[in-house]
């Protein structure tokens, strides 16, 4: 590696790090996931997973299964920027785990170029189209304690 990819790959674990802390605001228990959207190396935007602005803050049923109605970290961030004066063409977006294909749709229409993730998900279907549509996909697992 050259220095200037180490120095990358030093930045990309430190804003996953930083999306893991952001992920300890979401009410959700069954999984907390953190999101920071990057653009020329400022966060212009951040999310959890959580209920929509007005609901209660539950994230599951009696069950113990997610509500329908409940956001993903990147929806969050991403749709926080829409009443901002920011946008996020050529960002990368920093998330704890890989998105799902709802999530994958509105990184490629919000014209991020780059995802980093550092938790695998079961279904890898939001991580194949978004290299489907050319978008850069990068894993980056943290050590336990980093």
């Amino acid at each position: 590696m050259t220095t200037i990819e180490e120095k990358q790959r030093a930045l990309d674990k430190r804003y996953l790090r930083m999306a893991r802390i952001w992920a300890e605001n979401s009410y959700c228990e069954r999984r907390k996931v953190g999101a920071l959207i990057v653009k020329d190396k400022s966060i212009i935007s951040d999310g959890y997973n959580g209920t929509p602005v007005g609901f209660e803050n539950v994230c599951e049923d009696e069950d113990g299964l997610t509500k329908r109605y409940v956001l993903h970290a990147e929806a969050n961030a991403i749709t926080k920027l829409a009443s901002s004066t920011n946008n996020s063409s050529g960002a990368t977006v920093y998330v704890t785990d890989a998105p799902c294909i709802e999530c994958a749709k509105l990184i490629i229409q919000s014209h991020i170029v780059r995802v980093v993730y550092s938790l695998e998900y079961r279904l890898a279907e939001g991580i194949e189209l978004l290299r489907r549509a050319g978008i850069t996909v990068d894993y980056i697992p943290l050590e336990e304690g980093e």
